[in-house]
């Protein structure tokens, strides 16, 4: 009775995302291509077949929900543990209790352990033995790199999944959910700001409805969460976006970089991260202007945007802002040139408006018979045999030859290139080295 009555009152006054937390498969939202009808993982929990499993995604995606779900559908025991706080004793004492309860009950036992990457390598292996003869069923749970955190005996052992941040669609589901358990409506605005603001966190939409609700219910019982409710539970101000201040702003941000003001990049950036932009959306455009408007005149701006979009991708938010924030400033600061965009669509004019003449013969690929019986692929000059490392010689169609595309320009690293074509040009006997 005791503890009956302490789980009735834990539950009254639990969080909203507890006591909203999904008990079944079918009331789990998102990670439909993991859980949807016919995907792997359902098909492995219904038939009760999963193993050892890692589940790899952000706060907030349901890594918790399905390890609960999962030992509730296998009718299997649950142990929830946290590598912050467990030890190797703590692993000890559930193998041990794991092993009593198959043997007197006939019952396996799911260890969830949170944060599994916390775990270093001896905490690790104590977990080999167990789940290798199946006394254990361990769900491990982490925002990190499995690859790089978790020793490659047990990811060998486990079946990894990476679960996505929810959608907007699923979100409003989950907003749809805390609403009808709070008793409030809210306001358009007010729940735009809120999904914005989550970054595809459930638990955080739960979390941030709950204290607006308790804001509203201050001015009455019942009353309709608004915008300010939102932003006075979110500690932040909402910034109206509409689909014209999207472009208008994406534009001012990347004519600001093209501009080599690296202060104005910075704040527009700063204004779209605030408006819950799309973080690869952003990554994307430094990578374009990265070629579009600095290309030769700085070859490591694309290796710096690209850097820039991978880690948004590897590290993700809020901590990728500060890689974001590395590309504007290196990319405002380079020297600029278009003459590689230029010189494509030259390039493109020339394909659509000029003949397409044949490869010129000493160019194409042919078999040695063919090249002894029709000549073609003879006449080609390997410039490496050359001790000057090139040689003249024309590599398009007559239609096309001669015509120029590609003139760099004075700015940067591009000067440089516009000195040794200058050499090539004025004296093609003698190039430079």
């Amino acid at each position: 009775m005791f503890e009956s009555a302490l789980q009735e009152r834990l539950a009254k006054q639990a969080p909203l995302a507890e006591r909203l937390r999904p008990r079944t498969l079918d009331e789990v939202i998102g990670q439909e291509h993991l859980i949807g009808k016919g995907r792997p993982l359902r098909a492995l929990i219904e038939t009760d077949r999963l193993g050892s499993t890692i589940f790899w995604g952000p706060p907030g995606t349901g890594k918790t929900t399905l390890a609960r779900v999962i030992a509730t559908e296998t009718k299997r025991h649950f142990v929830p543990l946290s590598a912050v706080t467990a030890g190797v004793k703590d692993v000890r004492d559930t193998v041990a209790a794991a092993r009593r309860r198959l043997a007197e009950h006939d019952e396996g036992t799911i260890l969830f352990l949170d944060e599994v990457h916390r775990f270093n390598k001896s905490q690790q292996d104590a977990l080999l033995p167990s789940v290798e003869d199946g006394t254990l069923t361990l769900i491990g749970a982490t925002t990190e790199n499995p690859f790089f955190e978790v020793n490659a005996p047990l990811m060998s052992r486990s079946t990894l999944f990476r679960l996505e941040p929810l959608n907007v669609e699923n979100l409003r589901k989950v907003l749809g959910r805390g609403l009808e358990a709070v008793g409030h409506s809210i306001t358009d605005e007010g729940a735009a700001h809120l999904i914005d603001a989550v970054d595809g966190d459930a638990r955080a939409v739960l979390t941030s409805l709950e204290i607006s609700a308790a804001v509203a219910a201050q001015r009455g019982e019942g009353e309709q969460i608004t915008l300010e409710d939102v932003e006075a539970a979110r500690s932040s101000r909402a910034i109206r976006w509409s689909e014209d201040e999207h472009y208008d702003v994406i534009s001012a941000f990347i004519k600001s970089i093209r501009g080599s003001d690296p202060d104005a990049g910075l704040y527009w950036l700063a204004r779209m991260l605030a408006a819950g932009e799309d973080a690869r959306f952003i990554a994307r455009r430094l990578v374009i202007l990265a070629s579009e408007d600095i290309a030769m005149a700085d070859p490591i701006a694309l290796v710096v945007a690209n850097a820039a979009a991978q880690a948004v991708e590897f590290v993700g938010l809020p901590e990728a802002q500060l890689n974001l924030a590395h590309a504007v400033v290196h990319l405002a600061t380079s020297p600029k040139s278009n003459r590689t965009t230029v010189a494509l669509g030259k390039a493109q004019a020339d394909v659509a408006e000029r003949p397409a003449g044949p490869v010129p013969p000493h160019l194409r690929s042919a078999h040695p018979h063919q090249k002894r019986r029709t000549g073609e692929g003879t006449g080609y000059v390997y410039p490496h045999d050359d001790p000057r490392g090139w040689v003249p010689q024309e590599h398009r169609p007559p239609e096309v030859a001669g015509r120029r595309y590609y003139e760099p320009s004075e700015h940067g690293r591009e000067a440089q290139v516009a000195e040794r074509l200058r050499r090539l040009t004025a004296d093609p006997e003698d190039p430079p080295q």
